[in-house]
């Protein structure tokens, strides 16, 4: 139950923290400002404003990019229930040595037979195509959008209130 509400206070504090800073659509979606950068530094200055200013948005698309990525592959989906619900049932139902016959099984012996399973289906399922999918992937979104959208009215006083 302790786990739980840590589990909450976490999220409470991450939705303050970060999704608090989300954009509205309406903004985030505007195509009335999407423009093609004159020159680099144009380009690399929208870049750079753009992600500050929508970095809440950012992060939904990189979680749910995230989310995609485990849905569409159903072999790391599997793995990692696995694995997951393996040791969330080791901690709970066998927190002490059992006696089958003459072989004692310890929690030792459980996760060793977890990690002999849960391993090699885990390496099949290639996490690692699937995280360098999701960095490209989120990468080509983000800069593109970045790049292409002209910041807003607001951007031109943000100089001036930091200079004040």
């Amino acid at each position: 139950m302790e786990a739980l509400l840590r589990v909450t206070d976490a999220l409470k504090s991450f939705r303050e923290a970060r999704l608090s800073g989300l954009r509205p659509p309406q903004e985030f979606f505007d195509v009335s400002r999407i423009s093609r950068p004159a020159d680099m530094n144009q380009a690399t200055s929208r870049i750079s404003y753009n992600t500050r200013y929508f970095s809440g948005n950012y992060l939904l698309i990189i979680a749910l990019l995230g989310v995609y990525a485990v849905l569409t592959n159903w072999l790391l989906l599997i793995s990692l229930l696995f694995l997951v619900g393996g040791f969330t049932l080791i901690n709970r139902f066998a927190p002490d040595a059992t006696q089958f016959g003459e072989h004692t099984i310890t929690q030792k012996h459980l996760y060793t037979g977890l990690f002999v399973i849960g391993i090699p289906m885990f390496w099949l399922a290639s996490p690692f195509g699937t995280f360098f999918w999701l960095i490209g992937a989120s990468g080509v979104l983000i800069l593109g959008h970045a790049s292409l959208l002209e910041p807003g009215v607001e951007s031109d006083y943000a100089n001036i209130q930091d200079q004040v």
